[in-house]
């Protein structure tokens, strides 16, 4: 775990996806409040299915991936692979549940972390970021949403041709 450069940070989230809804200021007010950077060794977990979350992060460097874990009668699947920018666990840190995938590296990576005590004060000092920030964050859940439904039709029409391309 290392305490990263602000202008890094600042770099880095405005940079990210994220970037486009908080723009460059936004940006420097999350590097403010920003935790650690957390480096990951590959397969280390991040967090687990069924952790509730209090803290969120954004890749800065190398990949993770959301798996379904191996059991007893099934080996380990790779449901969503992040890259540099991408947010991780953000859903389940601002409604409080538990986390529905587990979080693990491919590879090395980093990742910077937010906490909940970090974050709170923005709420009186600058709910604008945090308004911003929830908009891009319900943007990428719209984005997964339409994707979802788009394979799901396309699965949809392939079972119903009997495996005929159209």
């Amino acid at each position: 775990m290392t305490e990263p450069s602000f202008d890094r940070v600042a770099r880095t989230i405005y940079e990210a996806p994220v970037g486009q809804y908080i723009g460059r200021e936004g940006a420097e007010v999350l590097a403010r409040h920003a935790g650690e950077e957390l480096h990951l060794i590959d397969k280390e977990v991040l967090f687990r299915k069924g952790e509730y979350a209090t803290t969120f992060y954004i890749v800065t460097q190398g990949r993770l991936a959301f798996v379904r874990e191996a059991s007893k009668s099934r080996s380990q699947v790779i449901l969503h692979v992040l890259e540099q920018g991408d947010l991780v666990g953000e859903l389940s840190f601002i409604d409080g549940t538990q986390h529905t995938v587990t979080c693990m590296a491919l590879g090395a990576a980093s990742v910077l972390s937010f906490k909940v005590h970090d974050l709170t004060p923005l709420i009186d000092e600058n709910p604008r970021v945090l308004y911003d920030f929830m908009r891009a964050v319900i943007m990428r859940v719209h984005q997964t949403s339409a994707s979802i439904s788009a394979q799901r039709q396309e699965l949809a029409d392939y079972i119903a041709t009997g495996g005929k391309r159209f």
